[in-house]
C-alpha cells in the first residue's frame, strides 16, 4: 500500500481518484488547489503525487516545478492527470518536472496499471483490496470476507444521469469482476432491466429523468422485476426522510456518498448472496 497524495480543484474529480486509489488498497491525502498540494507534500511525504494541471492559483505545471526544486521532494514520482489534453500537453508536463502524464477519460484498470510504474517496489496492489472497511463508514454489521471476492459474470445495472457520477462507479465495479449496464435516468434503466439480464441496480435518487424512488416503485410493480436487489446510492438525498422512504418503496439498501469502496462492495455482495 502506498501513500498517494491527490491534487484537484473538482470536488467530483477529486472523490473518484480518490475512490479509484482506495479501491486498490491505496492510502490517500487530498489537496484542492496548488498551494494546499504542496504544503501537504511537505508535511506527509507521500509515496507518489497525482496532480491536475488546470488549477486557479498554482496549476500543476507550477506545483511540478516547486516539488522538483525541493531537495527533500524531488525524488517523489509525480504524475499528471488532465482533462482537455492538446497536442504538446504530455512533453511540456514532462519538461516541468512530471514523470507521467495521462488526459481523461482514463481507463481504470489501464491507469492503475500504469501507475505501478511509479511506485515504489511492493507497494503496488493488482487489484481492488479486499480489506475490511474501518473508520466512521465501515458498516455496522460483521464483514464476511468471501463478500470481497471477485464477481464474474454478476451484471449490475447502475443509474444515474451524470456521467462523472456513473465513471465513479465504474471505477470500483468493473476492476471488482462485475459486468455493468449503464443508464441516464428511470424510463431508459427500466427498459435495459426487461430486456437484458441485470442480477442488481445501482441507482441515484435526484434524477432529471424520473427519480429514483419512481423506478423503484416501478420495478417493485412488475411481475418479472419485483423481487430484483436494488440499491440507492446517493450524495444528494442524505436526509432520514429520504432514507426513510426509499426502505419504505422496497430499497434493500439506501447508501450515501462518500462511501468506502470496501463497503459499498460488500453492501453489493451481500444483497446478491441474499437474492
Amino acid at each position: 500500500m502506498a501513500r498517494i497524495l491527490v491534487v484537484e480543484d473538482n470536488p467530483i474529480n477529486l472523490e473518484l481518484m480518490t475512490y479509484l486509489l482506495r479501491a486498490w488498497g491505496h492510502e490517500t491525502i487530498s489537496a484542492t488547489d496548488g498551494q494546499a498540494g504542496l504544503e501537504a507534500a511537505r508535511r506527509d511525504r507521500p509515496d507518489l503525487v497525482v496532480c491536475d494541471i488546470q488549477m486557479p492559483g498554482l496549476d500543476g505545471y507550477e506545483v511540478a516545478r516547486a516539488l522538483k526544486a525541493d531537495a527533500a521532494l524531488s525524488s517523489v514520482p509525480l504524475v499528471a492527470v488532465t482533462a482537455f489534453a492538446m497536442v504538446g500537453d504530455h512533453d511540456r508536463a514532462l519538461r516541468a518536472g512530471f514523470d507521467g502524464h495521462f488526459a481523461k477519460p482514463i481507463d481504470p484498470t489501464q491507469f492503475m496499471a500504469e501507475l505501478a510504474r511509479f511506485l515504489p517496489a511492493g507497494q503496488a496492489a493488482p487489484r481492488p483490496s479486499p480489506t475490511p472497511p474501518q473508520g466512521e463508514v465501515a458498516m455496522q454489521r460483521p464483514v464476511r470476507p468471501e463478500l470481497f471476492a471477485p464477481a464474474p459474470g454478476l451484471v449490475v445495472l447502475m443509474v444515474d444521469d451524470t456521467d462523472a457520477n456513473l465513471a465513479f462507479k465504474l471505477s470500483l465495479l468493473e476492476p471488482a469482476g462485475y459486468s455493468v449496464l449503464t443508464a441516464g435516468g428511470g424510463d431508459e434503466a427500466f427498459a435495459l432491466a426487461r430486456s437484458r439480464r441485470v442480477d442488481l441496480i445501482l441507482s441515484d435518487v435526484v434524477m432529471h429523468d424520473g427519480s429514483g424512488f419512481e423506478l423503484l416503485e416501478r420495478v417493485r410493480s412488475d411481475a418479472a422485476l419485483h423481487a430484483m436487489p436494488f440499491v440507492f446510492l446517493t450524495a444528494t438525498a442524505r436526509d432520514d426522510a429520504s432514507r426513510d422512504r426509499g426502505l419504505a418503496l422496497g430499497a434493500d439498501a439506501y447508501l450515501v456518498r462518500p462511501i468506502e469502496p470496501q463497503s459499498l462492495l460488500a453492501e453489493l455482495r451481500e444483497q446478491l448472496s441474499a437474492g
